[in-house]
């Protein structure tokens, strides 16, 4: 069963092009495929393979500039949750597009999953999904409030409309692995927010290490591999993936009559022309043949 890891540190690298071929050279030697973005602000990715590579590509990371503390969250896939290995160089390993913006010099305070839930529970706390709108559609924290972006570049420009309605109150903000709130902590420092927090970990490490019953999470949470969601204990969730889209699809979702496989499902049945539905229709009959000769 493949180890999964997702992990990111914001560190300056002075020339990240530099680490490229080492990193890709010893991912590719231990069999590890996944993703891993390199930019001048630190590092960003998701790994799997088999535990003796995922320790090594660790290590290799670890001894890059300013990674000896690197954290990571681990959990488990039934089957390869990725086809290759692609390391990339970037601008930023997250996209925000802020470049005032320096998670390296200044974030918010962590919170410990332990303490999470007493942390939002206050009265004074306000509580911010920092995902996307489909990420946050399959599951949140309770009471959290939801920007509704369609990607992480759109947060500052919600901020700037919502930002007043958080005046005098504590900001608590929260992702998928900690990145996203990690850098946005920095954006509400620098437009001068006395108290932000972030869940340290993200809602991977919230949902491995909190018991069920006390939870506060509902729903599953959103991934960007082939597992498509995880739940808690960080089991493999319901989801899977619309082919057309990319957006998650529950197996409700798949009773619709919108619902085709592999050409569209119900959140984007009006978001494609019939050439696309074409093309989406011989891609999925040219994936059931594929199948079928893998399995004969």
């Amino acid at each position: 069963m493949p180890v999964v890891a997702a992990f990111y540190k914001f560190t300056p690298f002075p020339d990240p092009a530099a680490l490229k071929p080492g990193l890709a050279k010893v991912a590719c030697a231990q069999g590890v495929t996944g993703s891993i973005l390199l930019a001048r602000e630190g590092i960003n990715g998701t790994i799997a393979g088999d535990r003796a590579g995922i320790d090594t590509v660790l290590a290799h990371i670890r001894r890059l500039p300013g990674c000896a503390n690197l954290d990571w969250q681990e959990s488990h896939a039934g089957a390869a949750p990725f086809n290759r290995m692609k390391v990339r160089i970037k601008r930023e390993i997250v996209t925000m597009g802020q470049t005032e913006v320096d998670p390296t010099a200044a974030v918010g305070r962590y919170v410990d999953p332990a303490d999470w839930n007493a942390l939002i529970a206050a009265p004074d706390v306000a509580v911010i999904d920092t995902r996307n709108d489909y990420e946050v559609a399959i599951g949140s924290f309770e009471g959290a409030d939801d920007p509704g972006t369609q990607s992480f570049g759109d947060f500052p420009a919600w901020w700037q409309a919502n930002g007043q309605r958080f005046a005098g109150r504590r900001i608590a903000m929260f992702c998928t692995g900690g990145i996203r709130c990690e850098k946005a902590t920095s954006y509400l420092l620098g437009q001068g927010v006395a108290e932000v927090f972030h869940l340290r970990g993200g809602i991977l490490s919230y949902l491995n290490s909190v018991p069920q019953a006390q939870s506060l999470w509902h729903g599953e949470c959103y991934v960007f591999d082939q597992r498509v969601s995880v739940g808690p204990g960080l089991a493999p969730g319901r989801y899977t993936s619309c082919h057309a889209c990319g957006r998650p699809v529950s197996p409700e979702a798949k009773t619709d009559p919108a619902y085709e496989e592999g050409v569209q499902c119900p959140a984007c049945v009006g978001e494609y022309g019939p050439a696309d539905r074409a093309r989406f229709r011989e891609r999925q009959r040219q994936f059931v043949r594929d199948e079928a000769r893998k399995t004969g």
